[in-house]
């Protein structure tokens, strides 16, 4: 098993405006997300959001803590959310198992210190994607089906956005202390979203893009509304989103994304809305 972490530094507006194409996607892309056996972090500056990959083959894989932190264990002084997008597996958080098959989430709260991850069938491997952030209370471990996550229906395919969003944490659900994530499913045909666009100037967040074919890729746009800039991904690429940056896409086909957010506050329609007439 392994381990291995990279770090991102915070970014600011006007030194993002002047980065090429590499540098761009070097700052705000995450590319290697999954690795058989192993366990990634990419630890950002942006409200300390920590993003990871799990994919356990024929071992269970533990969470274990990294430098960044400064914690002897993850979980000492943060929260964490786990989705799987791969095969059905189970997570154990201090000696209870939690089985979770494909598009289910769990919560793990602050203070658990023995978590691990294992597939079912290391012929079918589990994907868990993990989102960590500072927390400054305990809340219970909380499995959410994905049948259970509240769940919007919204756009049409007139304006090519038709999608089902499913919110895993709301006010209504299980507690956070700043965790909020969804899952945002395009139907067929459908290629835009977030558009219009907005973005939240007390909140980061994180976007992976999944369900996409090999030859297929998400245009991200990002930057600030008045001065955009892209990146193009691939399935299961992640892309870091500041509090000042816009973050819509367009796909080549439909497509599935899981976004989260650290920061502020907790509320999914804390927005700052761009009119169309003001995006450059």
């Amino acid at each position: 098993m392994t381990t291995d972490f990279e770090i991102r530094f915070a970014i600011d507006p006007v030194s993002a405006a002047t980065m090429n194409t590499d540098e761009l996607r070097e700052h705000f892309l995450i590319e290697e997300l999954f690795t058989l056996g192993g366990v990634n972090w990419t630890y950002s500056h942006y409200d300390r959001l920590a993003i990871g990959g799990a994919m356990p083959g024929g071992a269970a894989l533990a969470l274990e803590a990294i430098k960044p932190t400064g914690t002897p264990n993850f979980l000492d002084r943060r929260e964490l959310i786990v989705v799987n997008i791969g095969g059905a597996g189970s997570i154990s958080v201090d000696g209870a198992s939690h089985r979770l098959a494909a598009r289910d989430m769990l919560y793990v709260g602050m203070g658990a210190k023995a978590v691990s991850f294992a597939s079912d069938d290391a012929g079918e491997p589990a994907k868990f994607y993990l989102i960590s952030a500072p927390a400054h209370a305990r809340h219970p471990t909380t499995l959410i089906k994905i049948e259970d996550a509240k769940r919007l229906d919204l756009g049409s395919q007139a304006t090519s956005n038709e999608r089902s969003i499913f919110q895993f944490i709301h006010p209504e659900g299980a507690k956070t202390c700043q965790l909020v994530v969804g899952m945002t499913t395009l139907a067929a045909g459908s290629v835009w979203n977030t558009m219009p666009s907005h973005y939240h100037d007390r909140r980061s967040e994180a976007y992976l893009y999944f369900d996409l074919a090999e030859d297929a890729r998400v245009v991200h746009l990002m930057g600030e509304y008045d001065e955009t800039r892209h990146l193009m991904v691939k399935n299961e690429e992640a892309v870091l989103s500041p509090s000042w940056s816009i973050h819509s896409g367009v796909g080549t086909a439909s497509y599935t994304f899981i976004w989260a957010m650290a920061g502020d506050n907790v509320d999914y329609t804390d927005v700052d809305k761009v009119a169309m007439e003001e995006l450059r």
